[in-house]
C-alpha cells in the first residue's frame, strides 16, 4: 500500500471517531438525563485523549514526506491534514483532554446559570476555561497574537485585525440604517398564545420547504439551537417561546441552513478532511442566506402567512404585506438569535470586541458583566435588563469557542455576495419561495457552494459562486433598500 492511501485509511477513522465524539456533545444537549454532567465529562475527555494521540501519531508526519497525491481533492486533503498535524502536534495531550472535560462541564453550569439568572455561578468556571484557552493559543500562536492562533480553527486565513477592520467599516452604515429605521412608525407585532406542538410542525414544515433531508436528520430541543454531524447522519435543534413562533420557526430555518451544507457535500469526500464545511463563516453564509435572503423575503413570507393562519386559526396580522413588515420588524433587543437584520452585525461585534480583550488579558472575567452591560448600552442605548439577556445568553464560551463569534458577521458578508449572484442566476427564485418551495434557491447553493466541502480554501469558495471579490457592499446594499421600502425611507 502507497504512503497516501495508508495515510488516507488512517483519517478515514479519525473522522468516524471524531463523528462519534460530536453526537456524544449533540447528546448531552438535546435528551441527556441532566445528572450524567460528570459522567459525560469524563467520556468526552477520554474521547478527546483518544483522538489527540491519533491526530498526532508520528506515523502521519511519515506517510506525509511519502505521499505523492495527483488529484486535486488528494493534494487539498493532505495539505489539510498536515495543517490539522502540525497544529495538533503543539497542543499537549493534558491539555486538549482538560479543555474537552472542562467544556463538557462548563455547558452545564452555564445553562443553570442563565436559567437562574446567576453570573457569579458561572463565571468561576469561565475563568478557567479562559485560562486553558489562552494556554492553548499560546502553544499555537509561536510568539504572534493569540485570538489570531484561536480565529484560526473557524476561518482558516484570517486575522482579528482584518475582522476589525472589516467591521469597522460596516459599523457606521448599520447603525445609521438602524436610527432611521427606529425613527419611523414600527409594524405591528405579531401577539397571542402559539402552543409547542403547532410551531414545531410548522417548524419541520420550514424545513422541509429549503430541502431538510430528513431521512439523513432528525430536529430536537435545545437551550441554544445548533446543527450536528455530517455524511448520513446531520441533525438539527430548535428552540419554542409560546409567545414568539419566528423564534422557533427561523431557528429552525437557520439550522436547516447548517445541516444543509453538510448533507450537499460531495458524497465521496465522507471520512475525509474534504467531508466538512470549510469554514464557519462559510457555515454562516448558508445558515444567513437561508433565514434571511430567502426566508424573510416577501416570497416565502407570504407563504407563511398562510401557514400561520391555518395552523393558529387567525393572526392579529391580517395581510401578507403586513406580516413581512413584521417578520422583519427592527425594535430594540437584547438577543443576538432573535435580533433583525439590521442589528445582527452591530450584536457580533460587541461580542468579538469583548472575546479579543478576555483573550488578550485586556479584560478580566470578574469584569465581563460590567464590561457587558456598558458596551450594550452604548451601542444599543438600552440597558441590559437580566443576565440572562446579557452575557449569559449563549453558549459560544462556555463550551471555549473564542474565535467563532465573528464568523456569524463574516458569514453575513459572505451572504450578501451569494445573494447577489443567486438572484442573478435565478431570477424566478420568488415564484418558488411564494410557494413555500426554496428548491431552485438551495440547489443552486449545493452546486456552487456545498458540494465543495473543504476542497477550496474559504474566499476561493465565495468569489468562485459569486463571481466578485468580498466585499460587504452587496450586504449593506441590501439591507439598505429592504428596510427602506419596509420603513418607507
Amino acid at each position: 500500500m502507497s504512503a497516501l492511501t495508508d495515510l488516507l485509511a488512517f483519517q478515514r477513522q479519525t473522522e468516524a471517531l471524531s463523528s462519534i465524539a460530536e453526537r456524544l456533545g449533540w447528546d448531552q444537549e438535546t435528551v441527556m438525563p441532566r445528572g450524567a454532567t460528570d459522567q459525560r465529562a469524563e467520556e468526552m475527555g477520554a474521547m478527546e485523549e483518544v483522538l489527540h494521540e491519533r491526530r498526532t501519531d508520528p506515523r502521519i508526519g511519515e506517510w506525509l514526506d511519502r505521499a505523492d497525491p495527483q488529484s486535486p481533492a488528494d493534494i487539498r486533503a493532505v495539505a489539510l491534514i498536515a495543517r490539522d498535524y502540525a497544529r495538533t502536534s503543539r497542543i499537549p495531550a493534558r491539555l486538549a483532554s482538560e479543555l474537552a472535560r472542562l467544556t463538557s462541564l462548563a455547558q452545564g453550569i452555564w445553562a443553570e446559570a442563565r436559567a437562574k439568572d446567576a453570573p457569579e455561578d458561572f463565571l468561576p468556571t469561565l475563568d478557567q476555561v479562559l485560562m486553558l484557552k489562552r494556554e492553548e493559543a499560546a502553544c499555537l500562536a509561536d510568539g504572534g497574537d493569540l485570538y489570531d492562533a484561536l480565529l484560526e480553527d473557524y476561518e482558516p486565513g484570517m486575522t482579528g485585525a482584518r475582522l476589525a477592520t472589516l467591521f469597522d467599516a460596516m459599523r457606521p452604515r448599520l447603525v445609521a440604517l438602524r436610527d432611521d429605521v427606529l425613527g419611523a412608525d414600527q409594524p405591528q407585532a405579531l401577539s397571542g398564545h402559539f402552543p409547542q406542538e403547532t410551531q414545531l410542525r410548522l417548524a419541520r414544515a420550514c424545513a422541509t420547504a429549503f430541502g431538510y433531508d430528513w431521512t439523513r436528520g432528525r430536529m430536537d430541543l435545545a437551550v441554544h439551537p445548533f446543527s450536528s454531524g455530517r455524511w448520513q447522519d446531520s441533525r438539527i435543534t430548535t428552540r419554542v417561546v409560546e409567545t414568539d413562533p419566528f423564534n422557533c420557526l427561523y431557528s429552525t430555518i437557520h439550522e436547516v441552513g447548517h445541516s444543509g451544507y453538510e448533507q450537499g457535500i460531495d458524497p465521496d469526500y465522507a471520512f475525509t478532511p474534504l467531508g466538512r464545511g470549510v469554514s464557519m463563516g462559510v457555515h454562516e453564509s448558508q445558515s444567513r442566506i437561508y433565514e434571511n435572503q430567502m426566508g424573510r423575503g416577501r416570497a416565502f413570507t407570504g407563504w407563511l402567512f398562510e401557514r400561520m393562519s391555518e395552523a393558529f386559526d387567525g393572526l392579529n396580522i391580517t395581510d401578507p404585506d403586513a406580516f413581512y413588515a413584521t417578520v422583519n420588524r427592527v425594535t430594540p433587543g437584547y438577543i443576538r438569535t432573535e435580533s433583525d437584520e439590521v442589528q445582527y452585525n452591530l450584536h457580533v461585534m460587541l461580542r468579538f470586541d469583548l472575546e479579543r480583550d478576555l483573550i488578550s488579558g485586556r479584560l478580566d472575567t470578574a469584569d465581563l458583566v460590567e464590561a457587558w452591560n456598558g458596551r450594550f448600552l452604548k451601542d444599543f442605548g438600552v440597558a441590559v435588563d437580566r443576565p440572562a439577556n446579557g452575557v449569559l445568553q449563549d453558549v459560544h464560551w462556555s463550551v471555549g469557542l473564542f474565535g467563532y463569534f465573528p464568523t456569524y458577521a463574516l458569514g453575513n458578508v459572505y451572504a450578501g455576495c451569494l445573494n447577489q449572484a443567486l438572484r442573478t442566476a435565478v431570477p424566478d427564485l420568488d415564484t418558488s419561495l411564494a410557494r413555500g418551495d426554496a428548491t431552485p434557491g438551495t440547489e443552486w447553493l449545493r452546486e456552487t457552494v456545498q458540494r465543495h466541502g473543504g476542497l477550496m480554501i474559504p474566499t476561493e469558495v465565495i468569489e468562485a459562486a459569486s463571481g466578485r471579490t468580498i466585499s460587504p457592499e452587496p450586504l449593506l446594499d441590501y439591507l439598505e433598500r429592504k428596510f427602506g421600502q419596509i420603513y418607507g425611507l
